[in-house]
């Protein structure tokens, strides 16, 4: 695994969006990438998962990509596919970035399941709580209990040096959630004051959910004829 940049912009803040539950943090970064106006500066290359790309409207999309937004001085990491128990290593990769480019602060935004998924709430956890709490006030609640997995959880367990934020729309399944990532987009831009409109943030999150199934439909078969070759080899 390797980070590979193109630009190294310094004091910026962090924002990762790995797939997780309701693909919440692919949604939010994939809408904050086309509202935001940013420019590709690098990718993280993986030989731990299958050599495999996806193309979009005669662009290619790598699984993890890190884009630039300069008037708000933003990283944005951008991921489709990060394979299997690779959160570890993306942490340390995440980890070497804030380093480089001298970030002030990390924020993951997640998913996490409810049994009231329409509720619209969102939560967040921070490793400097007072500070965090007065910008959010009564617009997201703190997370008393539960468990962090993935990428967000590996940085959480480490430490980074570099204040963290994870933000938590609850969403209705393991399914793409366009709603559920409006919301948080939504929290996110009163926390970081992006100035997003929210009048088409719902319609352009339904699009680029619709995008993302698309793309790991044809991941999955991919994959499958992948394996398939493999067997046919063997047999």
């Amino acid at each position: 695994m390797k980070l590979v940049l193109n630009k190294k912009p310094k004091n910026v803040t962090i924002i990762e969006g790995f797939p997780g539950f309701g693909l919440i943090g692919t949604i939010a970064t994939e809408f904050l990438m086309e509202h935001l106006k940013t420019e590709k500066i690098g990718i993280i290359e993986m030989d731990e998962i299958p050599a495999m790309i996806a193309i979009h409207q005669n662009k290619v999309i790598e699984p993890i990509s890190v884009h630039y937004n300069k008037e708000y001085n933003l990283v944005l990491i951008h991921a489709i596919n990060i394979g299997k128990d690779l959160a570890w290593k993306l942490a340390e990769i995440i980890v070497e970035m804030a380093k480089t480019l001298s970030a002030k602060e990390i924020i993951s935004l997640e998913g996490v399941g409810s049994p009231n998924p329409d509720s619209g709430r969102v939560f967040y956890y921070a490793t400097q709580d007072s500070l965090v709490s007065k910008k959010l006030n009564n617009t997201a609640k703190p997370l008393m209990e539960g468990i962090i997995v993935g990428v967000t959880g590996a940085l959480l367990a480490r430490n980074v040096g570099v204040p963290i934020t994870a933000l938590f729309a609850e969403a209705k399944s393991n399914m793409p959630d366009s709603k559920a990532a409006a919301e948080i987009i939504k929290v996110l831009d009163i926390y970081a004051g992006l100035e997003v409109d929210p009048k088409p943030l719902l319609k352009q999150a339904e699009m680029f959910e619709k995008k993302l199934q698309g793309i790991l439909q044809k991941g999955k078969e991919a994959e499958e004829i992948q394996d398939d070759k493999k067997l046919s080899y063997v047999g």
